[in-house]
């Protein structure tokens, strides 16, 4: 049994070198964390946006992910967000990134974070509503269906935590460093790549035959000059308003 969605052991390999922490993101997640001086950060994988200025207590039930922690990093705790082993109100502030919609319970988990923290509960995650606003869905629109069956909704996410939460989206910048599906709104041959594809948990949810239908046509069509006579103004979009988010509740 795995601790959520995807089962990591067999498709965790990569993520500290595909999924890395991209500065310009990262500002906003800090810039929530406000003067928080304890954070605990939940589904903390291999440590992608883990503040390094202060004390941080990481929670990862996925043994390949934590494997993939670097050396400078904490060693992550081997728990789920359902039933973190803390008590009430022992950190300043919690964190989860890019992680509740892999959650098995995602209302308990929300209710956790609160429950933990005294301060911000940070969270970094994808409007399923949104995904997909620009060309990927016209190759691969089976991805998106994917996505948006296991993205919580927004609203979901902002009822279970409760007291005042805000919402605002997360520009996602053309060379943007970490590597989930958006970041390469203008880089199509990023695609190509196995290792950037096996660092996107949604391709794991794909119809067999329907991930290398995709990879064949859009190999085609670049060769060919077919996307770029269509698609080719993303080359030149510097950031996308896309389908992320960062929620932020505090007690009221």
């Amino acid at each position: 049994m795995t601790a959520g969605d995807v089962d990591y052991a067999v498709h965790g390999g990569g993520y500290a070198t595909q999924r890395r922490t991209d500065p310009r993101i990262a500002r906003y997640i800090l810039d929530a964390l406000g003067n928080a001086r304890t954070v605990v950060n939940v589904g903390a994988g291999a440590g992608s946006y883990e503040p390094t200025d202060r004390y941080v207590t990481a929670v990862e039930p996925a043994a390949a992910m934590r494997r993939q922690r670097p050396a400078q990093a904490v060693p992550a705790i081997d728990a789920t967000a359902e039933q973190l082993p803390f008590d009430d109100d022992a950190f300043d502030a919690a964190m989860a990134t890019v992680t509740v919609h892999q959650w098995r319970d995602l209302d308990r988990g929300l209710h956790e974070l609160r429950r933990v923290a005294r301060g911000p509960v940070v969270i970094l995650t994808f409007d399923g509503d949104a995904l997909g606003d620009f060309w990927l869905k016209r190759y691969v629109p089976e991805l998106l269906a994917a996505e948006r069956a296991r993205s919580p909704s927004i609203e979901r996410i902002v009822r279970e935590l409760g007291g005042v939460v805000e919402v605002s989206t997360v520009p996602i910048p053309f060379d943007c460093i970490d590597g989930f599906a958006d970041a390469f709104y203008g880089r199509p041959e990023a695609f190509l790549d196995d290792a950037v594809r096996r660092a996107q948990s949604a391709w794991t949810f794909l119809p067999a035959g329907v991930e290398q239908r995709f990879v064949t046509r859009l190999a085609d069509d670049l060769r060919s000059g077919a996307w770029d006579r269509e698609h080719g103004h993303w080359r030149t979009t510097p950031t996308l308003d896309g389908a992320l988010r960062l929620i932020v509740g505090r007690p009221r």
